[in-house]
């Protein structure tokens, strides 16, 4: 099995829908990230999640949210108007992370982290090295 790690932003609402034999949830939404090098075009990609998280995906992820995707990557042989076959990449999601909404809200922001404490140097000794 592959396993395949990817942070991109989302570029178009995840649409839900169910499967026609037991209604089983498929989310599926596009995704763009940077290509190999400075001068090269965005990518995008296919994102695929089923059950409990194409529901957490339509819920939870918008258009600019910026997220860490992990699960398969897989290859589809799609039939084209103009007479030939083309592969497409699509990711099967098994766990999704937000980064950075598409808001500017950036989830580690949304709790304070404490203040850390004073501490009394009064009462230290001189390191002999």
């Amino acid at each position: 099995m592959n396993s395949f790690v990817l942070m991109a932003t989302v570029i178009r609402e995840p649409e839900l829908r169910f499967t026609k034999e037991n209604q089983t949830p498929v989310c599926e939404f596009l995704v763009e990230f940077p290509g190999m090098r400075d001068d090269s075009p965005k990518e995008s990609l296919k994102v695929v999640g089923w059950g409990n998280l194409a529901n957490t995906i339509k819920e939870t992820y918008h258009p600019g949210d910026r997220l860490i995707i992990e699960g398969r990557l897989g290859m589809n042989m799609i039939e084209r108007q103009e007479g030939f076959k083309e592969k497409r990449a699509e990711l099967t999601a098994s766990r999704i992370s937000l980064v950075d909404s598409g808001n500017g809200i950036n989830p580690g922001e949304l709790s304070s982290p404490p203040e850390p404490e004073a501490m009394d140097l009064s009462n230290t000794d001189d390191i002999p090295f």
